[in-house]
């Protein structure tokens, strides 16, 4: 069997596999990211498989590049790297992507054992290509997202506030009573 056909193979598995997992995208057919741990979980990752032309024969490129793990150091980077790559070398000439991803998994803990999320910085380069330091990333605050009956309520309230602070829901009051006197009165009249 060609690598070609291999890998079609195992495309075709890892489809029929991983349909529907949110934690396994298909970037192109020989291009795959696999997420280990939950998306909220700060000891979960974001792993790339390439596959070169000769894959299985040849080991697959992995890469923890994606931005999804800035928040990991390079020592980390580097350790997990290091254990795939091990695994890659018990499977190399097989198809090894199902056997990669669920050791990734299985493994999570020891892979991140010594992880300490990292603070980005904003770094620039000066011409003496030092690194100087600018500002430490922060943490957006979301603003509080209303649903349609919460904010007609606060309008509701609003409009009422803003009709007692002009003074026209007393004017409109008194008008009324007045017109309701005149009204009682005439009827005296006739």
């Amino acid at each position: 069997m060609t690598a070609n056909e291999e890998q079609e193979m195992e495309l075709e598995a890892l489809r029929s596999i991983y349909e529907g997992d949110e934690c396994f995208k298909e970037l192109s057919p020989v291009s795959f990211q696999f997420r280990v741990g939950d998306h909220d979980e700060s000891k979960s990752f974001l792993l790339d498989v390439s596959w070169p032309e000769m894959y299985p024969e040849t080991a697959p490129q992995l890469s923890l590049d994606a931005f999804f793990n800035n928040r990991l150091s390079l020592e980390t980077k580097q350790l997990i790297i290091s254990k795939l790559q091990e695994q890659v070398e018990v499977n190399l000439g097989t198809a090894m992507m199902y056997t990669l991803f669920e050791w990734a998994k299985e493994n999570q803990e020891m892979l991140m054992e010594n992880h300490q999320p990292v603070v980005s910085a904003v770094t620039m380069t000066s011409n003496t290509d030092t690194n100087i330091p600018i500002a430490v990333a922060k943490k957006k605050e979301k603003k509080e997202q209303l649903t349609k009956a919460q904010k007609r309520k606060m309008i509701g309230r609003t409009a009422e506030q803003n009709w007692r602070k002009r003074g026209w829901l007393e004017k409109l009051l008194k008008k009324a009573e007045w017109i309701k006197g005149e009204m009682d009165r005439r009827k005296w009249e006739v």
